[in-house]
């Protein structure tokens, strides 16, 4: 019996190791997003990327041009390195938000420009007045901004193009994110309503999976924004045309997907998490 016991306490103690080891290696993940598109590589972190996702999704609802999600993307970046910030600078000490928008100057309420959806809306609506498309970024943006620093948003044209690329579908399984596992359930019509509101396209949810009827770019913007959202959304694996984002293997392979149909799978799903 004290044989068996000390068996059993060496299996035991065993078995924790190995989960811890394994939890280490958790927390070793440097979790990152990267957008590739052709030569170019750029680096964000998930909550980053996310915000990138949320600005090209916008632009895709309005029917904008890929060029226009340059645009805002490089602007954010360069106002609040793509964060939703609740403080502003020495210029303007109400700006407040992804795009730092400043209320004083009728860019709507503090609350209102501190929601990312309505920042990214009111942010086109400014850019739609003039002829963006034949200006720099940095001239398109400075005629939004109206910066004291006008030449800044130059500096992060690149990555701008690179994820808007991604982001709005014109280059397929473009975005990658390496995330740690997921730390519970997800919430499927939480993601369903973030895509209606995002893209105002509709998702039906079914377990623990978020399907949307979309092919082509729009196919592409969908799958590669859940990518960008997996770390906050739970989201383990995302399939679009012959593609799936696997997030145990941190990135795309091949698989038995379809074009015409994105489906989100979210932890919980499959026992994960």
């Amino acid at each position: 019996m004290v044989a068996l016991g000390v068996s059993v306490a060496v299996a035991a103690g065993g078995i924790y190791a190995a989960y811890g080891f394994l939890d280490q290696g958790q927390t070793l993940v440097r979790e990152r997003c990267t957008a590739v598109v052709g030569t170019e590589e750029h680096e964000l972190d998930p909550d980053q990327a996310a915000n990138a996702a949320l600005i090209a999704a916008v632009s895709v609802r309005r029917g904008m041009p890929a060029r226009a999600a340059t645009i805002g993307i490089a602007t954010a970046f360069q106002e609040s390195k793509l964060r939703n910030i609740d403080y502003g600078d020495r210029a303007g000490p109400d700006s407040r938000g992804l795009f730092q928008q400043r209320p004083s100057q009728g860019w709507g309420t503090q609350a209102q420009v501190m929601d990312p959806l309505y920042a990214a809306d009111r942010f086109y609506e400014e850019l739609v007045k003039f002829d963006y498309t034949a200006l720099p970024v940095t001239d398109a943006a400075q005629k939004v901004q109206r910066s004291a620093y006008p030449l800044a948003y130059a500096d992060h044209e690149p990555e701008g193009r690179a994820y808007a690329s991604a982001l709005t579908g014109n280059s397929p399984a473009a975005l990658n994110c390496v995330l740690r596992r997921s730390t519970g359930p997800g919430d499927p019509q939480a993601v369903a309503d973030d895509l209606r509101a995002a893209f105002g396209v509709d998702a039906a949810v079914r377990g623990g999976t978020v399907t949307v009827a979309a092919d082509k770019t729009l196919g592409w913007a969908v799958a590669q924004w859940a990518v960008a959202n997996a770390g906050n959304r739970q989201v383990t694996a995302v399939g679009n045309a012959g593609l799936l984002w696997n997030r145990a293997e941190d990135g795309w392979v091949p698989a038995s997907t379809t074009d015409g149909s994105v489906v989100i799978t979210l932890a919980g799903a499959e026992g994960e998490g």
